[in-house]
């Protein structure tokens, strides 16, 4: 049977953030993403005209904060907020908020603010293991002023830079991107380990390990110190 997806509307000033939970949405079989805004007053601007299922909202937005903007624009909508503040949620939840999502936000803790928008709903939403049902291979990144496809496959190893990340790809190609490499984490599947404050790794990939380095192909990675005990479960998991 068909079913009409949950239309939704971003409304986010930090582009990166904008960016992961556009990922997010286009992951989620039922949802579909409509328009991206860096402020409130250009989103009042399109809610006149137009009607949308779910918002996601900061509350720290340049001109018109984002409690102010569920305050003065009632509608049929249902908000869920991001913060990176946790005193702003008790407020929240006194407006027409179903949830509040802390910033940096997992993709895990996303599809529970979903169920919770859609809970009593004719979507089919599941109660547990919900994020397991959504098959993603693949994500995007900002590169050279275009939308560059970095398929799970192809990667080898990611690295940190402070703002920025390099995805080593098996085709012998380097991708850059200004990203964080949390931002990156939370766009991966269990295929990929944290194994550095600075190096995500591949399981599939990797060569050789033991507590102190893991090659893949022909780089040697450092393994950091809070990381030692977890990587050899993590890895032959």
């Amino acid at each position: 049977m068909h079913m009409r997806k949950l239309t939704c509307l971003i409304i986010e000033d930090e582009s990166l953030l904008a960016e992961v939970l556009a990922e997010y949405i286009s992951q989620v079989p039922f949802l579909e993403l409509k328009h991206i805004f860096s402020d409130g007053m250009s989103a009042l601007e399109y809610l006149e005209a137009n009607e949308t299922d779910l918002i996601f909202i900061d509350i720290n937005l340049p001109k018109l904060k984002g409690i102010d903007f569920i305050r003065m624009f009632p509608n049929n909508a249902k908000y869920i907020i991001t913060t990176a503040y946790h005193e702003y949620a008790v407020e929240g939840f006194t407006l027409n908020v179903v949830d509040y999502l802390l910033k940096p936000i997992e993709f895990n803790r996303f599809m529970m603010a979903v169920k919770k928008a859609t809970e009593g709903e004719w979507l089919p939403v599941k109660t547990a293991g919900m994020d397991s049902t959504i098959s993603r291979d693949y994500f995007y990144i900002n590169m050279n002023k275009r939308r560059v496809k970095v398929n799970f496959s192809e990667i080898l190893y990611i690295e940190g830079l402070k703002e920025y990340v390099k995805i080593h790809v098996t085709r012998e190609k380097l991708l850059i991107t200004k990203m964080q490499i949390g931002h990156i984490q939370e766009l991966l599947n269990e295929d990929f380990v944290r194994i550095h404050r600075s190096f995500i790794v591949a399981k599939k990939k990797v060569n050789s390990y033991n507590h102190v380095e893991v090659t893949v192909g022909n780089s040697v990675l450092p393994v950091g110190t809070n990381y030692k005990e977890s990587i050899e479960k993590l890895l032959e998991g």
